[in-house]
């Protein structure tokens, strides 16, 4: 899902570094040594460098990392991981995965680790995010390595040019007023740039939060399926005409990878996306470094409406190396790799969005303090069992946490970017929509 946090970082050309591993085993056969499969995205390059002077130094447990694309990561983790291969110890599974793999019994549960391990301080990681990664039987099934949410990031200083004070927590309503104010503000400049990219992870994260805002969901809570109800066509009819209107050029084909080109480059003054891409606008080489501001992710009907998304490490129940694969994943998602990240990398490196300490930390404050309490708030907003204003079959804020939604949400996806195209309306793509959201809820009715 190339899409929210990862979505941009995604981008990046990073080495893999594949490493052979004995079926059925885990470790190659090494009782010293676990296999940990993992995305290749920098945060996690940046593990694998501090791991065999830092980790296996301490503790004599060799790592052996592979590490490839997301699509591709997902499909061999689903792989194996489905049918207990066991190949791999650990492999990074995210807060959507999560309770499916648990509910599949395909993941060891973590809390009698946590409750032996008083050095990992599990009370320290954010609510929201451990609540994410928590499956229906109460049991933590998975560890986060960093976190996200979404927020609106806009150019100060044309806000300021024009007058315009942006409220900490903005209606959406407001935010499209803007929109029309700032759009020209600066030859070429639109008003605001939104995802319009075909994917379950693309268009439809900031889309359904947009929808959860305006009461609507995907389902009900007996899997009724809601795709064209008046609530989520207000919504989509919304989102649709703001992009079209005052949205970026080439909508239909931008992610988050356009947007923030779009947004770095000045040819947007807002965008609502993804609290990681703050660190990459506020980077030392970003043209438009100290230009920002940040605000909370638009509302209508509900107090929040940011979403929520964690990469994080669970071992597999067929591990034979549990307690070697809880040491790394003790280490990795602790508040002591945090400080070797920061001191050895840069603060602005840290796999931040998990822990409230970390935003304690002056180093972390003073490197992405025109930021961090924004997302911190913005994380921990978040409820990814309660997103809107009524009950849910399935947790998930930008998602439904069903096996089905992947590709369900990329087909509703590709109907509603030809909306934003002009080739198709909004109702004809929520029509067409609704009949397969009925397929999808039908199979769940009754489970």
């Amino acid at each position: 899902m190339k899409s929210l946090r990862y979505g941009g970082l995604a981008a990046a050309v990073l080495m893999a570094t594949a490493a052979c591993a004995g079926a059925g085993g885990g470790g190659g056969g090494n009782e010293n040594s676990i296999n940990v499969l993992m995305v290749n995205n920098p945060q996690m390059e940046d593990l694998q460098k501090l791991t065999a002077d830092n980790f296996t130094k301490d503790t004599g447990i060799t790592v052996n990392f592979t590490v490839l694309p997301e699509n591709d990561v997902r499909d061999k983790i689903s792989q194996d991981f489905s049918s207990q291969a066991g190949q791999y110890d650990v492999a990074t599974i995210s807060n959507y995965e999560t309770p499916i793999y648990a509910k599949n019994n395909w993941l060891t549960p973590l809390d009698e680790y946590v409750a032996k391990d008083s050095g990992f301080a599990q009370d320290d990681v954010l609510e929201s995010v451990r609540q994410s990664l928590t499956a229906a039987d109460g049991k933590v099934y998975a560890q986060p390595f960093y976190g996200e949410s979404s927020f609106l990031m806009y150019r100060k200083d044309i806000m300021d040019a024009k007058g315009i004070t942006m409220p900490e927590k903005p209606t959406w309503q407001q935010v499209a007023d803007i929109a029309a104010q700032v759009d020209g503000a600066e030859p070429g400049m639109k008003g605001i740039c939104l995802r319009g990219q075909p994917g379950w992870g693309q268009l439809m994260a900031p889309l359904t939060t947009v929808v959860n805002t305006f009461g609507g969901t995907w389902f009900t809570k007996d899997w009724q399926a809601q795709v064209n109800s008046p609530e989520f066509k207000e919504a989509t009819d919304f989102y649709v005409n703001l992009v079209r209107d005052h949205g970026e050029n080439g909508a239909p084909q931008a992610g988050f990878a356009e947007c923030l080109n779009n947004m770095t480059q000045g040819k947007v003054a807002m965008w609502y996306d993804a609290t990681s891409a703050a660190g990459l606008l506020e980077g030392a080489d970003s043209p438009v470094k100290g230009k920002l501001g940040f605000a909370q992710a638009p509302v209508v009907k509900t107090d929040s409406s940011g979403w929520l998304y964690t990469w994080a490490f669970g071992i597999q129940k067929a591990s034979k190396k549990a307690d070697n694969a809880w040491k790394f994943i003790s280490w990795a998602s602790g508040k002591g790799y945090e400080e070797l990240a920061g001191k050895s990398l840069g603060w602005s490196r840290v796999p931040d969005g998990k822990r409230s300490s970390t935003y304690a930390r002056p180093e972390y404050l003073e490197a992405s303090g025109t930021f961090a309490k924004q997302v911190e708030a913005a994380i921990s907003g978040t409820k990814p069992t309660d997103p809107g204003v009524q009950p849910r079959p399935a947790p998930g804020i930008q998602f439904v946490g069903i096996p089905e939604f992947t590709d369900l949400g990329t087909q509703v996806s590709q109907k509603i970017s030809a909306a934003i195209a002009g080739s198709t309306t909004v109702e004809q793509a929520l029509t067409e929509s609704q009949a397969l959201a009925e397929t999808v809820a039908e199979k769940n009715r009754g489970k």
